[in-house]
């Protein structure tokens, strides 16, 4: 499905620890919207769904629901420090296009389904 690198997991450990209410783990999910058909989306998640895929990396859990699933298989989640700043970085080998501000992207799947008019 997806996978998380150390650093981020590392990083998720911190902020979960942090929090004042038991956090079951990290959702991952994509969302219709931006300029290129998808949008990422990362929450601190109080419960797992049943029908969600949960996976655990350096002792976080990480869910995702099914129809996100479907977009997000082999992406990598890293966490990453530079001059710039810091923040995940989310690598998708399914996006084909993202938007210049880079919030968005489509997978060779979105695009066929908008150019023939309809939706994925």
């Amino acid at each position: 499905m997806l996978t998380l690198t150390e650093a981020a997991s590392r990083k998720l450990g911190e902020i979960i620890s942090q929090q004042t209410e038991p956090v079951a783990g990290l959702r991952v999910f994509v969302q219709r919207g931006g300029c290129s058909g998808y949008s990422y989306g990362m929450s601190l998640a109080h419960e797992i769904d049943a029908t969600d895929w949960v996976g655990e990396f350096g002792g976080v859990k990480v869910m995702v629901d099914p129809e996100s699933a479907k977009v997000l298989s082999g992406v990598n989640i890293d966490f990453v420090e530079s001059l710039q700043g810091s923040g995940f970085s989310i690598q998708n080998p399914n996006a084909v296009r993202s938007c210049g501000c880079g919030n968005s992207f489509e997978t060779a799947e979105t695009g066929s389904a908008e150019a023939a008019g309809g939706e994925s």
